[in-house]
């Protein structure tokens, strides 16, 4: 429409109360009555909601440009990342760690990427690449945070990110969150069975960074830079193993 009225005008976007919610997990409120202490739409969420909230925020950042407001439904307790029990303790859920991480590490610029990477077919969504990417530069810190998921159920895949316009890069941390059982959770008892573990298969060599992303996971490599260039360009392809 822009374009059609020849308008500069730019229509920013709030995508409000995101998340994973399994709807059909929760009947019905209409046979409850007030005070009834059952919890309600209280979600588990596993290793591979995990990865789809991963997801999410990489499709966020990759539209920070038009995207200015983006919040997470609930926090505690109802389709949240954080659980607590009545006289008990309070635990995050896996889908908390993505979360905070791209707070805490996802500053600055926004880079953009020119993904190639290999896919499945979907009948309702076309061609869905195994992998999602994208990146961020700190100029004050000189840091770059890339954060990626892998939604290949079976293989891993390298993932390949050209550093060269960044200057010299060094990791300073690699983590990934992903499990062997794509079902697991964690709960009061185990609060730690799904968490952000040490990624060690990474290495930047020649201005070329490369990780291999197990399968279901959610990634974060964080990256030291050398003097900044001219440019800030970076591109990234992934190769399946």
């Amino acid at each position: 429409m822009g374009a059609k009225l020849k308008s500069r005008k730019k229509i920013h976007l709030s995508v409000d109360e995101w998340n994973v919610w399994y709807q059909s997990r929760f009947s019905s409120q209409d046979d409850l009555r007030y005070g009834d202490p059952r919890g309600l739409i209280e979600d588990v969420y596993d290793v591979t909601d995990a990865v789809v909230v991963g997801s999410l925020l990489i499709t966020l950042l990759r539209h920070a440009d038009r995207v200015r407001i983006g919040c997470q439904a609930q926090l505690v307790n109802v389709i949240a990342p954080i659980m607590t029990r009545a006289g008990g303790g309070a635990w995050r859920q896996t889908i908390f760690h993505p979360f905070a991480q791209a707070a805490r590490h996802a500053r600055g610029t926004v880079l953009h990427l020119t993904p190639s990477v290999e896919g499945y077919d979907d009948a309702v969504h076309g061609h869905v690449p195994w992998v999602e990417a994208t990146a961020t530069h700190d100029e004050g810190s000189g840091e770059v945070t890339v954060l990626c998921v892998n939604r290949n159920l079976d293989e891993p895949v390298e993932l390949r990110a050209v550093t060269r316009a960044l200057g010299g890069c060094t990791v300073v941390e690699a983590t990934t969150l992903t499990d062997a059982d794509t079902t697991a959770c964690n709960t009061e008892e185990q609060p730690d069975r799904v968490v952000p573990r040490p990624l060690t298969d990474v290495t930047v060599e020649d201005g070329v960074l490369k990780a291999l992303l197990p399968p279901v996971s959610w990634t974060v490599l964080r990256l030291s830079t050398g003097p900044q260039p001219t440019s800030t360009s970076s591109s990234t392809s992934t190769t399946q193993e």
